[in-house]
């Protein structure tokens, strides 16, 4: 039960710091910022803010300044739409699944190529030895020409060569 009190307080943790984000704030360093997730401890004490931002690396930072600096501003927004008794600390995380999914992108991309080249490579490749190297059953016309074969062998022995009785 525990667990769904905590997801019901991030969830709406999260709505909250979104529309007030989304009415924008006084801090010209804010970039395009979206909330991608919110976990809050067991104690409904701390919660972390996950968060990407559109732009560069300097649009990034600037964004995380400008977040850190409205924390205090942002969580008395919070204590006024969550009805807790206490409400929680904010930290605000970058999120790092922007690049990572670009990151699993590009090992795809290289993985698919490799995979052409290969393709390419084996469709002009020969087999080194015989094309089909396993050994196959005999027919019954050879098998029985071998056996008469044998039989002739018996034959031609000499009579010296016969056994006694």
């Amino acid at each position: 039960m525990a667990g769904e009190r905590q997801a019901r307080v991030a969830d709406r943790i999260r709505v909250v710091l979104a529309e007030r984000l989304e009415k924008g704030l006084r801090d010209p360093r804010l970039g395009f910022v979206t909330i991608t997730d919110v976990r809050v401890t067991g104690d409904l004490q701390h919660a972390s803010v996950f968060y990407t931002v559109m732009g560069d690396e300097a649009h990034r930072a600037d964004t995380a300044a400008a977040l850190k600096s409205a924390t205090g501003m942002l969580r008395s927004e919070v204590g006024k739409n969550l009805n807790t008794r206490l409400t929680p600390s904010l930290e605000f995380i970058l999120d790092g699944i922007p690049e990572n999914a670009d990151h699993i992108s590009a090992l795809l991309r290289e993985a698919r190529e490799r995979d052409q080249s290969v393709a390419g490579l084996a469709a002009t490749a020969a087999y080194a030895g015989d094309a089909d190297p396993y050994v196959k059953p005999r027919d019954e016309d050879e098998s029985a020409d071998e056996d008469d074969s044998a039989d002739v062998d018996n034959d031609d022995l000499d009579e010296d060569d016969a056994p006694r009785a």
